[in-house]
């Protein structure tokens, strides 16, 4: 059986054929059509990905991601039939890995999906690597990088990171007191099949120095370089 992917869409037919050429290039899919079905079928099947669109009947897609979220790390490729700029940063906010916009082509999704589905068994593979390898850990004072573990720990406790929460950190840490642009961290952390903007670097930022920062809002570890990027304190 292939990797399972849960399909959230009121329409029908786009419903239907979601899942027909999902189905195709060998994946488990269950296709369901609101919120509420969505949250309980990610509860029972733990899928591998979840295809959600933004405008649900009751409960809309913003609030199933942020339940999602909250229950596991799983991707979640929202779509949406909006193109306004706010939609999708308000995706990424609640925890969407990607985004795409209505129309698009099955052969554009597809590819999305592959591309989320191919950083998740990295990651794992990555994860299974080091930890048979010695354990290397980054020390910046109160702050630990534990790579072996995929763990990081401020003043001895377990800062909760999602995966490219951990990776972006772990890029910094290896390239500490550089200015690095938004270009060369996507490329680097993200990939260069990424096809969604700079602002995810931003997005996810921001998420960083909520976690790690004594005021977020005047950051002394991930710094903002104006007009370069950011920076790397440790």
């Amino acid at each position: 059986m292939g990797e399972r992917i849960l399909v959230v869409e009121d329409e029908a037919g786009l419903r239907e054929a979601l899942a027909y050429n999902l189905n195709r290039e060998g994946f488990t899919v269950e296709a369901v059509e609101d919120g509420t079905s969505a949250i309980g079928s990610a509860q029972r099947k733990m899928p591998d990905l979840v295809v959600l669109d933004l405008m649900l009947p009751g409960i809309d897609g913003f609030e199933v991601c942020r339940r999602l979220r909250k229950q596991s790390n799983v991707p979640i490729l929202m779509l949406t039939a909006r193109a306004e700029e706010i939609d999708r940063v308000v995706g990424l906010e609640v925890g969407a890995d990607d985004y795409l916009t209505k129309p698009f082509s099955m052969r554009e999704l597809l590819a999305r999906v592959k591309a989320l589905l191919r950083r998740v068994r990295m990651i794992r593979e990555e994860t299974r690597a080091e930890g048979e390898a010695e354990a290397r850990v980054l020390e910046f004072g109160e702050l630990a990088i534990d790579e072996s573990r995929r763990e990081v720990l401020l003043k001895g406790q377990v800062v909760p990171l999602r995966p490219r929460e951990f990776d972006l950190l772990d890029f910094f840490a290896h390239h500490c007191r550089q200015v690095l642009s938004r270009e060369l961290l996507l490329q680097s952390v993200w990939g260069w099949d990424y096809v969604g903007g700079s602002r995810t670097v931003d997005v996810h930022i921001r998420w960083l120095r909520e976690k790690l920062e004594v005021d977020p809002s005047h950051p002394s570890r991930l710094v903002t370089v104006r007009g370069g990027g950011y920076r790397f304190e440790g």
